[in-house]
């Protein structure tokens, strides 16, 4: 709906702008000349042109903004899995000093009289 009225805006602007540039104007491309050419389609025409040129570097930059998230992401997985492997790690390594602890204490006689 808010689209709907957007356009709706924009193109009531356009008509304004054509109902009051009727003059006509002549263009100089390098060595072409465009005579004739009415003034509100040089205004909307240099418009066009400035959106499609700030879409296409909004473009660019969403593809390096991707990019870039992508290593990101990558990196992140790769710390997560180096995390994981060390919790195994310290997983065993706890262990291992258990039984070191159990093996120590049985060299140790038992005394008969402890609950």
């Amino acid at each position: 709906m808010l689209t709907l009225i957007l356009l709706l805006v924009v193109s009531g602007a356009m008509v304004y702008l054509a109902q009051n540039n009727l003059t006509q104007v002549t263009l100089q491309l390098g060595t072409y000349a465009l005579s004739g050419v009415p003034l509100f389609y040089v205004i909307i025409g240099s418009m066009l042109a400035g959106l499609i040129l700030a879409y296409l570097v909004h473009l660019i930059n969403a593809v390096v903004v991707a990019f870039s998230m992508r290593g990101k992401d990558s990196k992140i997985k790769q710390s997560k899995k180096e995390i994981a492997e060390l919790t195994k790690r310290i997983h065993q390594l706890e262990l291992e000093n258990e039984k070191m602890k159990n093996s120590s204490e049985g060299v140790e006689p038992e005394d008969p009289n402890a609950l």
